[in-house]
């Protein structure tokens, strides 16, 4: 009887830290996930201010796009097989991926310049006790958040066109808020790395430019030679584009897109944190 009473304490006593070490870090998960909400509602309040100016702003440029290449560039192209007959309805899933990597990108970096160069608060935030996960994940979560308002706009002139209601699809939604993710992430490194708001215009002339051209929006990156797909399959907007598109037409995105942008996404989050953990301003 003693031997089995001193043989149950030792097992306890082993499993006691465990079921600690559990608890802990799920406590660290749920703080982190907490923290990171709310920050996000801190921008939330202020972007709900300005909500119709960002909805308006951000559907300027898709709305050039598809008049000028929709509409014009795709008259010329009526019967085009490499199109599916209609270049607008091929380019528009394109289309609302790039309109949420340029406000996912954009805003989000711009934001945090504001609030890193001008009103001089974000010191404030970073003197606050919370995991550096968490900042990044507040604000890269009010970046997909303004990335998916100006998407909602785009999604709701293509219905309109196409009447297809595969834009509204979990699959087409889904790769939709990945690819938020990435360029938002993207957005909060760029933002914490700048030292004035000139330096942003050359992220912007040398990532986001050239990406939105060779992104698979306006082309099939299938129908490139073998040395410059390999160049636009390492986009993360091209895996967007394409996998949008094959969900519109009643299929499913490639296997690797997905891990590509998940990838693209972690990566830049565990970055992001990094970058928090050690900024000095």
């Amino acid at each position: 009887m003693t031997l089995h009473s001193s043989a149950s304490v030792d097992s306890d006593s082993l499993a006691r830290p465990r079921n600690l070490s559990k608890h802990r870090q799920l406590s660290l998960i749920q703080s982190i996930w907490q923290d990171s909400l709310t920050i996000w509602w801190g921008d939330w309040l202020e972007l709900r201010v300005r909500i119709y100016q960002v909805l308006s702003s951000g559907l300027v440029s898709p709305l050039i796009y598809i008049l000028a290449f929709g509409f014009g560039l795709g008259s010329a192209m009526k019967g085009n097989n490499a199109f599916g007959g209609d270049y607008l309805s091929f380019i528009l899933p394109g289309m609302v991926a790039l309109s949420s990597m340029t406000i996912g990108f954009a805003g989000t970096t711009f934001s945090i310049c504001g609030d890193r160069l001008y009103s001089k608060t974000f010191e404030e935030m970073l003197m606050v006790p919370i995991h550096p996960l968490a900042m990044h994940l507040g604000k890269m979560l009010a970046g997909v958040t303004r990335g998916l308002l100006t998407s909602v706009s785009i999604i709701a002139v293509a219905m309109i066109y196409t009447k297809n209601w595969h834009f509204l699809h979990p699959e087409f939604l889904l790769i939709l808020i990945l690819n938020c993710m990435v360029f938002a992430g993207l957005g909060v490194l760029v933002g914490l790395t700048v030292r004035s708001l000139e330096s942003v215009g050359l992220y912007n002339n040398f990532l986001i430019v050239p990406m939105s051209f060779l992104g698979g929006t306006f082309f099939d990156p299938a129908q490139l030679p073998q040395p410059l797909q390999a160049i636009v399959y390492t986009l993360p907007l091209t895996h967007a584009s394409v996998g949008m598109r094959s969900v519109i037409n009643g299929g499913h995105a490639i296997w690797y897109g997905w891990v590509i942008l998940l990838a693209s996404a972690i990566l830049l989050t565990l970055a992001g944190a990094y970058k928090f953990s050690h900024q000095q301003d």
